[in-house]
Formats: structure tokens, C-alpha cells, sequence
């Protein structure tokens, strides 16, 4: 029960309402309208890679082009004064423009069509890789059936997939409660979502004896996942915060 009670500390000093400064998950925490959080956490969860630092700087960056509501600006269409093709601005890393623009562009559709995003994801509650595929799907239905590679492949039932870090990341975002996630969605329950699984992440899991799996795929996800179940089947990935704080002490 060792690894349960360094989990359970970790969960306790990293889950708290000052984490959110220092997160990309401040903001969602920004927008009061349901839809401008959905399009907060995917957005900021796609960019949620490298230095936290300038993930946030460009966060802001991406948010000042959309302006008050991010809703408002996919809806009324203002997104299609964005460059569709380089040279056009750098948001984060190798998230430009244009892929601002397939994201909105998706994002239109999906609200559209299913009024929320939740209710894309409803569509397969406890199966969280299908409805990643679904979005996947219904966003590049709308942008030439062209696939962003910021939207991750998970594959399928046969064939094994991406680990879909930054999506897991939204889901745990909307789906878990506070203190630092929104617990927004209530259709989806937290004992179906999985681990958002990173390099630090899984580097911390391996060596606690919680990974086995070397590479970080969908498997080693539900390998992590599953084991974390172990310790609290009904909110399994609030350990990403334990093993986010453990990974960061030891680094």
C-alpha cells in the first residue's frame, strides 16, 4: 500500500485551487458559457505541450485572436478571417494559424450538429477511445476529410493507437470536479476517463512499478489507467496530479 499512500499525498498537495494559476486549465476557468469552456479545453489542451511557461504565454495569444467568447467567434464565423495556409502566424510550436482555423471550422460542425460537445462523447459513455475517434471524425469531415495531426489517432479495438494525452486531458478537465477540473459534464463519469499520459508522466509511473509497458501508447495508457483503478475505481485519474507532483519534486 506504499505506492497508494505517496498517491494519495501527492493527490492531496497538488489538487488545489493554486494549481489553477499555473495551468492551462485556468482557462476554462475564465468562461462562464458551457460552450466557451468545451472550446477552452480542447483548444488549450491541443497546445499543452513543452515548457508550461510558454504554453500559457501562447495560450494567451490564441485567445486574444478569438476575443471575448470563443464560441461567438466560431459561430458567427469570424474564424474565417484566419490565414488557411503559410506563411501565417506561429501560436505554440507547431500549432499555427491554419490549424486554428481546422479546429474552429470542426468546432462549428460539432456544436451545430450535436449542440455541445458532450453530447458528441454521450454518444459512447463508457468508452472513451470511440468517442475520440467520433470527434476526431466529425472534425475533419468539415476540412477536406484532411486529419489534424493535433488530433490523435487512438486506432481501434484491433489495431493499437496514440495514447491521446491532450484529449484525455480535456476529458479530465470537463468531466472531473473541483477543485482544479469543472465537473461540466455529467454524462460521462471520471471511472471511464483515462490517464493523460506524457513522457513525465509515465517515466514517474515506471519507476514507482505502476508501468510496465516502454512505450507510451493507448495500451500503456489503459495499462496505467487500470492499475489506477486499483487504488480508486470511481476517479482513477486524479492521480495524474499525484504523479505530475512526484515527477516535478524528483526532476
Amino acid at each position: 500500500m506504499k505506492n497508494l499512500d505517496l498517491l494519495n499525498d501527492w493527490y492531496k498537495k497538488v489538487c488545489v485551487p493554486g494549481f489553477i494559476e499555473y495551468d492551462p486549465v485556468q482557462f476554462l476557468h475564465r468562461y462562464k458559457k458551457r460552450q466557451d469552456i468545451e472550446i477552452a479545453a480542447f483548444l488549450s489542451a491541443t497546445i499543452a505541450w513543452g515548457r508550461r511557461d510558454l504554453i500559457l504565454r501562447s495560450a494567451e495569444k490564441m485567445y486574444a485572436l478569438m476575443g471575448k467568447s470563443p464560441y461567438d467567434f466560431i459561430i458567427s464565423g469570424e474564424y474565417k478571417k484566419l490565414k488557411s495556409k503559410r506563411p501565417c502566424k506561429c501560436i505554440h510550436r507547431t500549432f499555427f494559424e491554419n490549424d486554428l482555423k481546422y479546429f474552429c471550422r470542426g468546432l462549428e460542425h460539432v456544436f451545430t450538429k450535436y449542440k455541445n460537445i458532450e453530447n458528441l462523447f454521450a454518444l459512447s459513455p463508457d468508452n472513451i477511445w470511440n468517442g475520440i475517434n467520433l470527434f476526431r471524425n466529425e472534425m475533419a469531415k468539415v476540412n477536406k476529410n484532411v486529419f489534424s495531426k493535433h488530433i490523435s489517432n487512438p486506432g481501434t479495438e484491433e489495431k493499437n493507437g496514440s495514447a491521446c494525452k491532450r484529449i484525455n486531458l480535456a476529458l479530465r478537465w470537463l468531466v472531473r470536479l473541483a477543485p482544479v477540473d469543472l465537473g461540466l459534464w455529467k454524462k460521462i463519469k471520471p471511472s471511464a476517463l483515462y490517464i493523460p499520459l506524457d513522457v513525465h508522466v509515465s517515466r514517474t509511473a515506471r519507476k514507482l512499478g505502476l508501468l510496465e509497458r516502454t512505450s507510451n501508447d493507448k495500451k500503456a495508457v489503459i495499462e496505467l489507467t487500470d492499475k489506477l483503478r486499483e487504488f480508486d475505481s470511481q476517479d482513477p485519474v486524479k492521480y495524474d496530479f499525484a504523479l505530475f507532483g512526484i515527477g516535478v519534486q524528483k526532476n
